[in-house]
């Protein structure tokens, strides 16, 4: 149930791909190689969330996707920052999808009035779940925010630490996005890692909701993502992120997607500045566009219906 929109726009590192070389042609004359490489190209959606979440981070967003590195990035509408960051995306608009990161576990969370420690909504959700109209209620509202500086629906809609997928939350997303929605749902992020990826973090993000919220997406017509990587603990050097950014590239299905949480600078009072940072300079170097080369990965935009 899958549905990629190959986007020009967001593929400009596949012109080495796609560019004739001197054997580009078979001995009849008809196009051999150069047709055959870019047949095998295979699309996966890399999606910087957190936007908006500080300046460095929205500006690190917004200088990837300026790059054409990543092609898709996820808003918290909560944050204060959020209506003076959003002209950042602007002349991006068509170029990258740009969705919701729903929010119940952040700071920004907290003062609304409806946030809680991650520990505390996972607990929530195992022990029956968010209240239903509760929920309906704070995803509209952060609808409403996200449409208030945007001018239009989101494209897709996932979750901060994944709370989309939670007990009486994931019900609250479909039904919500339905009733608003019906003629181009956006959309939805499963965190699922791929087989071969996964690890005792990415095992307890599924077993919070993952395959729940695929049936009730696929029940009422809505697109997701394949499988998501970029889960890991924020751990290690730059090194160690190129290493596992490679691994994700070649072993993540088409359609997937690689989240990734990038800024310019660390803020200390961020638990992951550091490791946003490494990521940036990743992302943003020479050696990530070598990466999508080598393993013939495309940027692409996800399926809206």
């Amino acid at each position: 149930h899958v549905l990629v929109r190959w986007n020009p726009a967001v593929t400009g590192h596949l012109e080495s791909l796609m560019r004739p070389t001197t054997n580009s042609s078979d001995a009849t004359g008809q196009p051999g190689q150069a047709h055959a490489r870019l047949h095998d190209v295979k699309g996966l959606i890399i999606c910087a969330d957190d936007f908006a979440a500080s300046e460095e981070i929205s500006r690190a967003i917004a200088a990837l996707a300026d790059q054409r590195r990543i092609s898709a990035t996820s808003v918290m509408v909560l944050s204060p920052r959020w209506p003076q960051d959003a002209p950042l995306l602007a002349d991006l608009r068509g170029r990258i999808d740009v969705g919701l990161h729903l929010d119940w576990t952040s700071e920004f969370a907290c003062r609304a009035g409806h946030g809680m420690s991650l520990g505390a909504a996972m607990v929530k959700s195992v022990l029956g779940g968010f209240r239903h109209a509760a929920a309906v209620s704070v995803i509209g509202q952060q609808l409403d925010a996200f449409e208030a500086r945007w001018h239009a629906a989101p494209d897709h809609v996932d979750g901060h630490q994944h709370v989309q997928q939670f007990a009486g939350i994931r019900e609250a997303v479909i039904e919500t996005l339905a009733r608003r929605y019906p003629q181009r749902k956006p959309w939805l992020r499963i965190s699922r890692v791929p087989a071969g990826q996964a690890d005792i973090k990415s095992r307890v993000i599924a077993a919070m909701g993952a395959t729940a919220l695929q049936r009730l997406a696929e029940q009422s017509g809505f697109t997701t993502s394949k499988a998501l990587s970029g889960v890991y603990d924020f751990s290690g050097t730059g090194e160690h992120y190129a290493r596992r950014m490679s691994h994700w590239l070649q072993t993540s299905p088409a359609g997937a997607t690689i989240m990734c949480h990038p800024a310019r600078r660390a803020d200390l009072s961020d638990s992951i500045g550091v490791a946003r940072t490494r990521e940036f300079a990743y992302l943003s170097g020479a050696e990530f566009s070598a990466a999508l080369t080598q393993w013939q990965v495309g940027l692409v935009r996800g399926g809206a219906q």
